[in-house]
């Protein structure tokens, strides 16, 4: 059978997974397709977007297609980078209403540094104000400012409605009532993988877990064939070798794997016989030493740290609460996700976790908290370095859709963190805003952006490249915390009382403790409130009657909201029940005390 391996690319929610449901659902593998049924993570499903990179197969007359739907959100964009050694074509997906994205950028730039063929499909074209030659338009720029070749020039564009399940050659998309178009495309245009035969290279650049064989290394098989059974060798990247069985070999079919004998030179499989196969392992025949180029991945820009918990709530809602666990985990999370980067501090129970950006860690916070971890957080911060002397910051390339009459205060709050106004485009609706800023300014904006744009604001960013750091950029919050000075169970006649000095995160019989952050004070200052005191009961009669106490609505913290919000003096303790904001030091003696050090040290 003849074999093409393609990757589906684009930004994020521009109907990556929704496309590949449908190629899934017409090749009649599996009739009862849900949609986003690539998304099998649960954090995935609840939040929409795809995290991981996933590989599928379906069969089209006398060819098999490898698909592998990869992520659309900068942050995961080392899922990306991994799979480009994997196939030899990519589908590039734009929105016909939004056109190029940051993250389309980046996409199309990796590709076409691995030098793939692609192909340009036009997804959404039955939404409102769909405007396709624009985006073709926009779309052959980006091609030409990336430096593309003239054969990759030469890209054929399909019009598809993935939500639908039709493409067309043409934008009339009513003509057509499947998606053949986009299948024969891929058949004719994208080129069958270099056959190599003779000793064996293969390399895993995503990893799999079955319950029955344990890790698998899903990759391709560069040279040779690969059989279940053979003795193979793994050769890692600090050059240490390993002998091992090839236990068994999977293809995909659809959403399932279907068990193989052996596979050949191009071939997508996975492998399972090695419980510690890596991504960028080379595994060869044993008498071989020969080895395959490491995967290169971008270099994280964001770091926080993770330490065990020392609250006084420690150890009452998780299952995992040890440094040897936590470390554990962290270690093994390295060993999946190349883009992360995970360092012991000296002496401490306490370990730098370096990602891509805040919501690729905080996707690791709540998967580790969903496993039964308990930990604290700090204040997610940019990985500074020195370029020929000079301290250097990560800068973002930013995209802004504004409301028109919103685009005023964006500007403005855009301005405030450092950004370079780049680009204005002008639509019917909404306007585009392209900035260049500083990372540091995007920690803990998003709430403040959703908030000046009346939460119609669209937002992203993709990374640029390290520049002179900015010393007057201030990143400390206009508000105060609102800290509980001691512990015990919030009453409302306490917070009735206090309401006017702030909003609160607690409600009423919810227990807390010394330190613990309960609230948002309407200063800039913090202040120590008793948020556990209870009414005075005498028995004397009272003059007035019981008035029944009405509090307003608690503020409720997501986990990213919560790393938005705490200061460098604060921590996010995380639990699988709870998420909670702290001090750093819980008692107030040791807040001023601290102070008093870190400004004589200033």
């Amino acid at each position: 059978m003849k074999i093409r391996n393609v990757a589906i690319i684009a930004h994020v929610d521009h109907g990556k997974t929704t496309l590949v449901d449908q190629i899934i659902r017409q090749s009649k593998i599996k009739d009862n397709v849900k949609i986003s049924s690539m998304d099998s993570n649960e954090i995935e499903q609840e939040r929409g977007i795809t995290i991981l990179a996933k590989a599928t197969s379906v069969t089209y007359g006398d060819y098999r297609i490898n698909i592998l739907d990869t992520p659309g959100h900068a942050d995961f964009g080392g899922e990306v980078e991994r799979i480009m050694r994997l196939v030899d074509g990519v589908i590039l997906l734009v929105d016909a209403k939004d056109g190029v994205m940051p993250q389309t950028k980046f996409v199309l730039r990796k590709a076409l540094e691995a030098d793939l063929k692609p192909i340009v499909v036009i997804n959404k074209m039955d939404r409102p104000f769909a405007d396709p030659r624009r985006v073709v338009n926009q779309v052959f720029d980006l091609f030409i400012d990336l430096g593309a070749s003239e054969e990759q020039l030469e890209f054929p564009i399909i019009y598809a409605s993935g939500l639908s399940g039709l493409a067309s050659l043409t934008e009339d998309i009513s003509e057509v009532s499947d998606m053949k178009a986009l299948l024969d495309t891929i058949v004719n245009y994208i080129p069958g993988p270099k056959i190599e035969d003779g000793i064996l290279l293969f390399q895993p650049s995503l990893i799999d877990y079955n319950d029955f064989v344990g890790r698998m290394g899903i990759g391709k098989v560069f040279r040779g064939t690969i059989h279940v059974n053979d003795m193979a060798k793994v050769i890692r990247s600090d050059g240490s070798t390993e002998n091992f069985r090839i236990q068994k070999l999977y293809r995909y079919n659809g959403f399932s794997k279907e068990e193989i004998s052996e596979a050949h030179s191009g071939d997508i499989v996975a492998l399972a016989g090695l419980s510690d196969i890596h991504v960028g392992d080379t595994i060869t025949e044993i008498n071989s030493t020969e080895t395959l180029p490491l995967i290169h991945v971008d270099e994280p820009t964001v770091q926080m740290m993770f330490l065990t918990n020392n609250s006084p709530f420690a150890g009452k809602e998780g299952k995992f609460v040890t440094p040897t666990k936590l470390e554990e985990r962290l270690m093994k999370e390295t060993l999946k996700d190349v883009s992360l980067k995970v360092v012991r501090k000296q002496g401490e129970e306490a370990w730098l976790v370096s990602g891509r950006g805040e919501l690729h860690l905080s996707i690791l916070i709540e998967t580790m908290r969903r496993e039964g971890f308990e930990f604290l957080v700090s204040r997610p911060k940019v990985i500074l370095k020195e370029n020929d002397g000079v301290l250097s910051e990560p800068y973002e390339e930013v995209t802004a859709d504004v409301p028109n009459e919103h685009v005023g205060s964006a500007m403005e709050l855009l301005g405030s963190k450092k950004g370079r106004l780049i680009k204005i485009e002008n639509g019917m609706n909404e306007t585009r805003l392209v900035y260049h800023m500083p990372s540091r300014g995007l920690i803990g904006f998003m709430t403040d952006f959703l908030t000046v744009t009346k939460g119609f604001g669209v937002l992203s960013h993709i990374f640029l490249g390290y520049e002179p750091y900015i010393q007057d950029l201030s990143l400390s919050r206009k508000r105060g915390a609102m800290i509980s000075m001691s512990e015990g169970y919030t009453t409302a006649y306490a917070l009735f009382h206090l309401e006017d000095r702030g909003d609160f995160f607690v409600e009423p019989r919810e227990h807390v403790y010394e330190g613990m952050i309960v609230g948002i004070n309407n200063k800039e200052t913090d202040m120590v409130v008793n948020v556990v005191q209870e009414k005075k009961l005498t028995n004397m009669r009272s003059a007035t009657k019981d008035q029944t106490v009405v509090l307003k609505r608690p503020i409720e913290m997501s986990l990213e909201a919560c790393l938005d919000f705490i200061d460098d003096d604060e921590y996010v303790e995380v639990t699988p029940k709870s998420i909670r904001l702290r001090k750093i030091y819980l008692k107030a003696i040791d807040r001023k005390r601290q102070n008093k050090i870190d400004s004589m040290a200033e």
